[in-house]
């Protein structure tokens, strides 16, 4: 289906404007640098949390993790993830400046989330007699989205207007650390988490059928990595911490399951939080990362 242009500038603005208004304390010249830009790829949450760091201590160990929870390989120097989303930056700003700097527009924020579209076809002439310049479509396969932009005065500056495909599902992933899906890359996951306030417990469920397991005879094997990074709402980080599980079922067990389900001991004081929670798959390509609202 492909929305009408209001309902998709809505949604445009939704995903450029949401979250707090702005850090409710001055920025050191370091945090407003990050600030600047990563505020593209943040999510609510983490606006959240930054917005109400009081020094910058704190709003330096935030943006080391944030830049951490996003590096697709942690063994090695390099984080591909932010080297990959500086680039993206400079070639919005060299490619897409309309005026203002080109990570700024409806074309740059998209490439900065998406990357280069698999396809671009533009629209010289056509039947819209409310658009005076070209109409632009990207496409990108992988994401099955399709992306368009209009000049409507004719003045070389493009609006977003049509999508097509899950746009907001490409966007939350980028900004939770999906910058490129390379064919054979990391597979990113959906899964849920709660806290038991009775039990003491985080209980994080991971869907079966978006696994993959190491087959010994008659077992089906696999071990995860989990990290956890609490923090109270106002932005007060609480806690970080990080465990293993080993899972190992036969064949005919795992046929009988829909989720697999971990259990982590944690006395969580009365309150909300936000809980950022990252798992990797040891040896495989499963690499997932979701925040949550938890209460104690």
């Amino acid at each position: 289906m492909i929305f009408y242009f209001a309902c998709a500038l809505a949604a445009a603005v939704v995903f450029w404007n949401c979250g707090p208004s702005g850090p409710k304390f001055a920025l050191d010249p370091e945090s407003h640098d990050f600030y600047e830009t990563a505020r593209l790829i943040m999510t609510g949450q983490e606006k959240d949390v930054f917005n109400h760091l009081p020094d910058s201590e704190s709003r330096k160990e935030f943006i080391d993790e944030f830049w951490a929870k996003r590096d697709p390989d942690p063994d090695t120097p390099e984080n591909e993830f932010r080297n990959e989303f500086s680039r993206r930056i400079q070639y919005a700003n060299q490619h897409f400046n309309e005026g203002t700097p080109g990570w700024k527009t409806d074309r740059g924020r998209f490439y900065i989330y998406l990357g280069t579209p698999d396809k671009r076809d533009e629209f010289l002439f056509h039947q819209e007699p409310d658009v005076r310049g070209p109409i632009l479509w990207w496409i990108y396969y992988d994401y099955e989205l399709g992306i368009e932009f209009a000049d409507k005065n004719g003045t070389g500056q493009y609006s977003f207007r049509y999508y097509t495909g899950d746009l907001f599902g490409a966007i939350e992933g980028a900004k939770l650390g999906v910058l490129s899906q390379p064919e054979g890359g990391p597979k990113f996951i959906n899964f849920s988490s709660k806290y038991d306030r009775e039990k003491k417990e985080f209980v994080i469920s991971l869907p079966v059928k978006s696994l993959s397991f190491k087959e010994e005879g008659e077992l089906l094997k696999t071990d995860w990595e989990f990290f956890f990074y609490l923090y109270e709402k106002k932005g007060t980080k609480v806690d970080s911490f990080e465990q293993t599980r080993h899972f190992e079922k036969t064949k005919a067990e795992l046929a009988a399951l829909k989720e697999i389900t971990f259990s982590f001991p944690y006395e969580l004081k009365p309150g909300g939080y936000f809980l950022d929670v990252k798992i990797i798959e040891k040896g495989g390509l499963v690499k997932t990362r979701k925040i949550f609202e938890v209460k104690g």
